[in-house]
Formats: C-alpha cells, sequence, structure tokens
C-alpha cells in the first residue's frame, strides 16, 4: 500500500544506520513489525503475578540435579 508520510529525516536516517535494511521501505516496514510485536507482548503483562506454576525448571531445561 502506498502512503505518504512526513517522516523525521534524522529518525530515519538514524535508523536507517541501524537497521540491516537497505532502503527506506525496509526500515519502515521492520519498525512497523517490531512496534507491533512490542505492544503485543506488553498485553501479557497484565497477567503478571496472576497465574500460578508448579514445575521444575531444570527438569524442563534437560538438566540434572546431580553434582
Amino acid at each position: 500500500m502506498r502512503t505518504t508520510l512526513n517522516i523525521d529525516d534524522e529518525a530515519l536516517a538514524s535508523a536507517m544506520q541501524a537497521s540491516p535494511g537497505k532502503t527506506k521501505t525496509d526500515v519502515i516496514n521492520d519498525a512497523l513489525r517490531d512496534y507491533a510485536r512490542r505492544q503485543r507482548l506488553r498485553g501479557f503483562l497484565e497477567f503478571e503475578g496472576k497465574m500460578h506454576w508448579e514445575g521444575d525448571l531444570d527438569q524442563l531445561r534437560g538438566r540434572s540435579h546431580e553434582p
């Protein structure tokens, strides 16, 4: 989809240097995906401290309790 945007030149230049993307489109699409992912992850914070879990992380990770 084509869209006309007014983007801060310095912010875009900084993002272009930090991003593996080669084009402005690549960098902007990557930034939008990252923003959406971070927003979804924030949604998990509402569950913080509200769920009870019992288990052994060492066992799940395949670690032995033997010295």
